[in-house]
């Protein structure tokens, strides 16, 4: 392909969207995310219905995390990884595959890794303390997402790209 030619997704102002490996259930982990050097997400409390946990392991030190929105500390993180932990790696091997997520956190998977138990087993990591303020804010943003009427249209909080062609 020419350095000039462009695929058909990048005409349009939409991004090509990787569906799940496995099907989801929402309800105890609603946010996953491979971002910022971390298997971070939302999951939800299993004795509260308004209290919600945002967990992290870190790619590479396996330094894991889990607190409230508000940094209250998860009272599971006695040395090893909480329910809440073990919840997200789970969901993110259902979103993005056992391979993805082992390579992502620096796990070997070549013998017999195959759920989010087995990966958690791997882990060689201690608790490492990290604000759940980001990752809860970019939980509420893709809530908002959910909330707005299907189109086929740009979004116009998104529409700061630069059109096509600019910047060459």
């Amino acid at each position: 392909m020419l350095e000039t030619e462009h695929v058909p997704w990048e005409r349009r102002g939409l991004a090509p969207v990787l569906r799940a490996v496995r099907p989801r259930k929402l309800a105890k982990v609603p946010f996953v995310e491979l971002a910022d050097g971390r298997l971070q997400g939302v999951v939800s409390s299993g004795s509260d219905i308004e209290r919600v946990y945002v967990s992290s392991i870190v790619a590479g030190s396996h330094g894991f995390n889990c607190s409230t929105n508000n940094n209250r500390p998860c009272g599971g993180l006695r040395g090893a990884p909480c329910k809440h932990l073990h919840a997200l790696l789970d969901e993110a091997v259902l979103q993005y595959g056992v391979e993805r997520v082992g390579r992502y956190l620096r796990i070997d998977v070549t013998d017999g890794v195959q759920t989010g138990v087995d990966l958690a087993r791997r882990l060689d990591g201690h608790h490492e303390p990290t604000p759940a303020a980001v990752v809860f804010s970019r939980f509420l943003r893709h809530l908002a997402y959910l909330e707005l009427p299907a189109a086929d249209g740009p979004l116009p909080e998104l529409d700061w790209f630069p059109a096509t062609g600019a910047g060459r």
